[in-house]
């Protein structure tokens, strides 16, 4: 379900704190990373992914890939940083 405006809002706050948990590097998106990405959103629900990528459009490419192969949501994107959102009912 896609979030309001209002849900994006609230968790951009809560995220603006946090340091980054997951980094794309020079391999780019591998089967480990989003295992990783998985299981990072399972435990934290909000997290926030550091692209080192310099290509505005392959850094927009690769949150969305990533979104999407976790089934996450994309809360926030600016510069090589992207918040990522995944709701976990086992922790509500």
């Amino acid at each position: 379900m896609p979030l309001n405006s209002q849900q994006r809002k609230t968790l951009k706050a809560k995220a603006h704190h946090l340091k980054p948990l997951i980094r794309v590097g020079q391999k780019g998106i591998t089967d480990n990373l989003i295992e990783e990405a998985i299981q990072t959103l399972d435990r934290h629900e909000l997290v926030k992914v550091h692209i080192a990528m310099e290509d505005r459009q392959e850094r927009n490419d690769c949150a969305e890939e990533i979104a999407s192969r976790c089934t996450a949501e994309i809360v926030n994107q600016i510069g090589k940083t992207c918040v990522l959102y995944k709701n976990n009912d086992a922790n509500a």
